[in-house]
């Protein structure tokens, strides 16, 4: 099923706010065979997106539609829509005890601008906005449909997942099964991954279909697979599944789709170990990125950002010489820094960095980019290496994250 989106908003166009929605509503239904077939981001105008509707219609026969439902005089997309679908404006009384619900539960009074979200069109079945003021509308003409959701992330996606996606997937059943397979890939580049599983890549069934979704030091590998029969599909992906891990051996760092947090999370609970976290360039994101998963206190013992050279020294006890020799960016000082987590925190596995990321404080022999990361498990001797990562700031973070996560799961996998 083919189906198109459309991002309602000036400030999405001016930049102010980003269109996350489109890419979190795709990642939500491709599992089910649903292809998004375009994205149009358009103005809170009524031509824009009366034009947008008309060329979406044009490519699918589904069409979902984000913001423009807010209070204020801007927001303009429920009307729009009713003088595209036809009808009139309407106070619903049960949209009306919803939005007085919600307002209720957040601790705020209603006022006349809230209320007027409680104004439909009759050309529409409302869906409630459990988390939302603004409801949702489902519009049907000529065997197409187009559903109107809020901009606000939180209640898009919450309510896609709850009332939306089960009613399109019921509108519009598959008689065709899908199913996938998912790995990590790590320390090899896309075009490394594709020599080495090309002879498999071009013996696979013609219903079967790799995709390489790379980033900062990991791929992410998706088989994919659709046919008529769930039972021999589910058969044929395991059985070129089991090939494509065989071939890539050692680099794969999970077999399931969750976040690289989690994987660690979870191998270290399975081993019964603690985690804990020394971190310079990184300012803590190792231990935000960990703690982001549910359940991780069983595992995460604690984090120390030891930004400048005194919170090594006094939190983690690295050698005022060690600094003065080999200056913080060294792996003589994440050696140390790693030896200092261990006390410091009990912790079983420990991760650290020390780095530059820029864009200033880089020198002829350590430019901006250079990161130290090192993982050491308890017991036996630590991984450290030095690394040249590109790109803002932000990015050699972020990069500098990752490296850290697969070092520590290289070492429990060992």
């Amino acid at each position: 099923m083919k189906y198109s989106i459309i991002a309602i908003g000036d400030e999405l166009l001016l930049g102010q706010v980003t269109d996350t929605n489109s890419g979190s509503i795709a990642r939500m239904l491709d599992p089910y065979g649903w292809k998004l077939d375009n994205v149009q981001v358009v103005a809170d105008s009524a031509d824009a997106i009366r034009q947008a509707i008309d060329r979406a219609f044009a490519a699918t026969d589904v069409v979902l539609t984000t913001g423009g439902l807010g209070p204020t005089k801007d927001d303009i997309t429920k009307g729009v829509l009713t003088a595209y679908f036809g009808g009139e404006l309407r106070e619903d009384a049960a949209v009306l005890d919803n939005v007085i619900s919600v307002m209720t539960r957040n601790g705020r009074e209603l006022n006349a601008l809230t209320r007027a979200q409680a104004m439909v069109p009759t050309s529409c079945d409302v869906i409630q906005n459990e988390v939302g003021t603004a409801p949702i509308m489902w519009f049907e003409h000529d065997g197409k449909v187009l559903v109107s959701m809020p901009g606000v992330p939180h209640e898009t996606l919450t309510m896609m997942q709850r009332k939306v996606m089960p009613r399109l997937l019921s509108r519009f059943p598959s008689d065709v099964a899908l199913d996938h397979r998912v790995a990590l890939v790590a320390d090899l580049s896309e075009s490394r991954v594709a020599m080495v599983l090309a002879e498999w890549e071009e013996a696979l069934p013609q219903h079967l279909h790799i995709a390489y979704l790379p980033k900062a030091r990991l791929i992410r590998l998706r088989l994919d697979g659709k046919a008529a029969d769930a039972a021999a599909l589910s058969a044929d992906l395991d059985r070129e599944y089991d090939k494509m891990i065989a071939l890539l051996g050692k680099h794969v760092v999970a077999k399931e789709d969750v976040p690289l947090p989690e994987v660690l999370v979870k191998a270290a609970r399975a081993k019964g170990l603690t985690i804990a976290t020394a971190e310079s360039c990184t300012g803590g994101n190792i231990a935000h990125e960990i703690t982001t998963v549910p359940g991780c206190s069983d595992v995460m013992k604690g984090g120390i950002v030891s930004y400048s050279n005194d919170m090594k020294m006094n939190l983690l006890g690295v050698r005022s010489e060690t600094l003065e020799r080999y200056g913080a960016v060294s792996e003589q000082t994440v050696a140390e820094m790693l030896r200092g987590a261990h006390k410091a925190c009990d912790a079983d596995l420990v991760m650290a960095t020390s780095g530059i990321a820029g864009p200033g404080g880089g020198t002829d022999g350590k430019p901006v980019g250079t990161v130290v990361v090192g993982a050491s498990l308890r017991g036996s001797e630590p991984a450290i290496a030095t690394w040249h990562f590109g790109g803002s700031r932000t990015r050699i973070i972020d990069q500098s994250t990752t490296t850290a996560i697969i070092t520590a799961l290289h070492l429990l996998q060992d």
